[in-house]
């Protein structure tokens, strides 16, 4: 064999193991686009933390631990702040069925005070109205009738109803002081009783439960001149 045809086999062979070389390294390359694809996402049955420790091992094994421990940490809070979120509505839910149940049971205690409220109301024109007949009866009477024990009967059966209310009449006996919160000063007047004092009641007031329905109306004391 001539130098020539050595020469000639010998670019051959160093042809195809370049050709082999490129092959393999072109298998390599596809082997790795299946691993990771250039947008950088997760690679199918890898973890991110797996993914970014990897490539960063390939550079500093320490740096690849510390990546991993902060993707760790990560992957840890971002389970927390869901665990959180889902609190946060659920007591957003409760908070909501509270606040419903609260406006049902204002409704109903209103409606139950206003039940009452007519009920007690209802009761007392009841009452009120027996009144009324009897002082009708009174009017009905022969003019020439006396009808003073009539209304004296028909008085004292107001103030039965009124007393059964808790209704009490405020009539101050004279030199009693006054009272702002329960007498009505109507005038001042001379008197023998003290100065400032009550005079005279012009017309009674009425108080029920220590509330002053209407204040008393007075006359008041100058004093002795």
């Amino acid at each position: 064999m001539t130098d020539d045809a050595t020469d000639e086999s010998a670019a051959e062979r160093q042809a195809d193991e370049h050709t082999e070389e490129s092959v393999d390294g072109a298998s390599a390359d596809a082997e790795a686009a299946e691993r990771v694809d250039h947008g950088g996402e997760q690679v199918e049955g890898e973890s991110a933390t797996d993914g970014l420790a990897a490539r960063a091992a390939e550079y500093d094994d320490d740096l690849a631990a510390d990546v991993a421990a902060l993707q760790s940490r990560a992957d840890e809070l971002e389970s927390d702040l869901d665990e959180k979120d889902a609190r946060v509505e659920e007591l957003e839910s409760g908070l909501r069925r509270t606040q419903a149940d609260f406006k049902n049971y204002k409704k109903r205690a209103q409606k139950k005070q206003d039940d009452i409220r007519d009920r007690a109301t209802e009761d007392l024109v009841a009452r009120l109205v027996g009144v009324r007949d009897n002082l009708l009866r009174a009017l009905d009477q022969e003019e020439s009738a006396d009808i003073r024990p009539g209304v004296e009967s028909t008085l004292k059966e107001f103030d039965r109803v009124l007393d059964d209310e808790n209704v009490e009449p405020i009539e101050p006996d004279a030199g009693e002081p006054v009272d702002p919160q329960r007498h009505e000063v109507m005038m001042r007047v001379d008197s023998d009783h003290p100065e400032g004092t009550v005079a005279d009641v012009y017309q009674p007031g009425y108080e029920m439960a220590e509330k002053v329905i209407r204040a008393a109306q007075v006359t008041v004391s100058k004093g002795d001149e």
